[in-house]
């Protein structure tokens, strides 16, 4: 019975535990700027559910700054979020 139970209760931490990863995104030296971080912030999103990505969803720089209303970009940003039945993917972009 206590095998059981543990067998349960591992399943069920399992599908609940999620990870993150996030981190600057690489770009060439030719497109590095010099702007302030600034105060704005815009965000382009994607959520997959069970790994079934339908559609066309834009994750580009351009997507995000135009969300965010940004014409100087200081900073971009990717990250994505997994868990068991779902994955978000996003690019944040900072500057004025």
């Amino acid at each position: 019975m206590k095998f059981i139970r543990n067998i349960t209760l591992f399943g069920v931490i399992v599908f609940l535990s999620s990870c993150a990863v996030s981190g600057p995104q690489t770009v060439p030296a030719a497109l590095v700027t010099k702007n302030d971080v600034g105060t704005k912030e815009g965000v382009a999103e994607r959520t997959i559910w069970l790994g079934i990505w339908i559609g066309n969803t834009d994750l580009s720089i351009t997507k995000a700054a135009k969300n965010g209303k940004i014409t100087k970009i200081a900073t971009v940003d990717s990250e994505i979020e997994s868990g068991f039945l779902k994955t978000t993917y996003r690019t944040i972009v900072t500057g004025e």
